[in-house]
């Protein structure tokens, strides 16, 4: 996905996901959004298609009742102005603090071009290290405050009127979280900027150098403490070699450079076109260089920004309309559903699973095998029916039984009754030990094997609201019974569900790519 989509996407991703009073955003709007996308992108179409026509559909929709949404996606786009304000500072810092010496004289020894060259050798082998031993390593801090620059804001202040609280509640992660995504892009994008910031800056050093030289002559010279002649002749022989076999100007000898020593100097111009060319041959080439590397690198990252798609929120909107839909059938056990459980039911599944068909079937009476249950389709769920999502639904009410319930788990999962676990207390089925027969429950035979088991608490907060002890006593039972017949237990309160979050983990839980409680992959 290139960047404009994976930011889009982001952004709606953070739209849907950010407040539950759903004031900016609707379960109407999120389901037109999502009928929308498919209709235009087509059946065929790949998840990362459908993801960015989608976000473009919630931003189109939402920027004509919230502006303020629309600009603050605009906002933490990367900035270009900032990269070439970046690269034209650097020109002019390097012209405005060249000083090539005192008055009209240039020290051989102390020109601010050989500190020029030598801390750009430094970051070379820096560079080396980073990548060879560190591996990359984290962004350094002028990468980092130069993307914080020209990408990273905070969410938009000084909001007003209905809505406000809304859109920073939806927004305040966003900058952070496009960050996150973006950083491995806007790490490339920061060191091609730098590296054409250096090699501006060599070059504003080299043009400072020749347009004082034009209006002044300067004088070159040298004098030291320490070294001799013949010692400075070796240190600029090896300084100066790339300004040397770039412009075929030998560095003096022992004798010349003798003869230049303070108070003596010389016409400074063939020492200035070694140190230009110095400049140019070790650091204005290299940086180009490796700026274009990180262009070619920026380049290939800004078409294809890895988005988390892992994430509930993607795997449900994926799943729920790309490609041909699963059938969802809840089977509740020994449970009649109130009306307002039922409704909280029917929200969470149309919020887990989208358009996919989604029915809540009679309820299998206690002790009876889905075989044997009555009133035609409504309870004929046995294992030869339509290929789909199967969840049992229960009641935190009731009390977990291995003959009742775990039996039926094992029915909707396809395990053989010699396979199913013994209850507590009871020995496993004939020929199979206990563990063995515990293993084989945790593998269920049927590709549409439940994996989520559906708890609802509403019914027992009703009865016992402020038992909290007792409640977690129960979950705890049921999560042991459940788990071991190789599902996972979801506990919601039907009648007051908090859709989104209910939904991210049912999406979670009967994702195939979702890890089944003994740790194992469900695929």
């Amino acid at each position: 996905m290139d960047e404009q989509a994976a930011l889009e996407v982001t952004a709606a991703r953070a739209v849907e996901t950010g407040e539950r009073d759903r004031v900016l955003w609707s379960d109407a709007d999120r389901e037109w959004a999502s009928r929308a996308a498919a209709a235009i992108v087509g059946e065929r179409a790949s998840a990362d298609a459908f993801l960015a026509r989608r976000a473009q559909l919630v931003l189109e929709r939402i920027g004509t009742r919230q502006p303020g949404v629309t600009r603050t996606v605009r906002g933490i786009r990367w900035r270009p102005w900032v990269g070439v304000a970046t690269v034209l500072g650097a020109f002019v810092l390097g012209v405005v603090v060249d000083r090539i010496g005192g008055g009209s004289s240039i020290n051989l020894l102390a020109p601010p071009v050989f500190a020029l060259v030598a801390w750009n050798l430094v970051l070379y082998v820096w560079l080396l290290l980073r990548r060879v031993v560190l591996r990359g390593g984290a962004v350094g801090p002028v990468r980092a405050v130069l993307i914080r620059a020209a990408a990273v804001r905070g969410a938009v202040e000084g909001w007003r009127g209905d809505g406000a609280v809304a859109r920073r509640s939806v927004l305040t992660g966003l900058p952070g979280e496009w960050a996150r995504i973006a950083a491995p892009l806007y790490s490339a994008r920061a060191a091609r900027v730098l590296h054409l910031a250096a090699a501006a800056t060599a070059l504003g050093v080299i043009a400072g150098l020749y347009t004082r030289g034009l209006a002044f002559e300067y004088r070159a010279s040298w004098e030291s403490t320490f070294l001799g002649a013949e010692q400075v002749h070796a240190l600029l022989a090896v300084t100066l070699a790339p300004g040397s076999l770039l412009t075929g100007i030998p560095v003096p000898d022992v004798a010349a450079i003798e003869a230049i020593r303070a108070p003596a100097s010389e016409n400074a111009a063939p020492w200035m076109h070694l140190m230009a060319a110095t400049v140019v041959a070790v650091v204005v080439v290299p940086r180009l260089v490796l700026a274009l590397a990180a262009w070619l690198v920026e380049r290939r990252r800004a078409r294809s920004v890895a988005l988390p798609l892992g994430d509930p929120y993607f795997r449900r909107l994926v799943s729920a309309w790309v490609g041909e839909p699963t059938p969802v059938r809840v089977i509740p056990y020994s449970y009649t559903l109130a009306a307002d459980a039922r409704a909280g039911l029917e929200a969470v599944l149309s919020r887990a699973f989208g358009n996919a068909p989604a029915a809540i079937e009679r309820s299998v009476a206690w002790g009876d095998d889905l075989g044997d249950a009555s009133g035609g389709g409504a309870t004929a769920t046995d294992a030869a029916g339509p290929a789909g999502l199967r969840l049992p639904l229960f009641s935190l009410t009731a009390t977990p039984e291995e003959d009742a319930h775990g039996r039926f788990l094992d029915e909707l999962t396809g395990v053989a009754a010699s396979a199913r676990p013994a209850a507590p207390g009871r020995p496993a089925a004939p020929g199979r030990p206990a563990a063995a027969a515990r293993s084989a429950a945790a593998r269920p035979t049927d590709p549409g094997a439940t994996t989520v088991a559906l708890i609802d608490e509403s019914p027992f907060l009703t009865r016992w609201p402020d038992d909290h002890a007792r409640r977690e006593a129960r979950r705890a039972a049921w999560r042991e019974l459940v788990e071991a017949h190789g599902a996972t237990a979801l506990f919601v309160d039907l009648a007051d569900p908090d859709p989104e979050r209910a939904a991210a983990q049912l999406a979670e839980a009967a994702s195939v790519d979702a890890p089944r409680p003994d740790g194992r992959s469900r695929r």
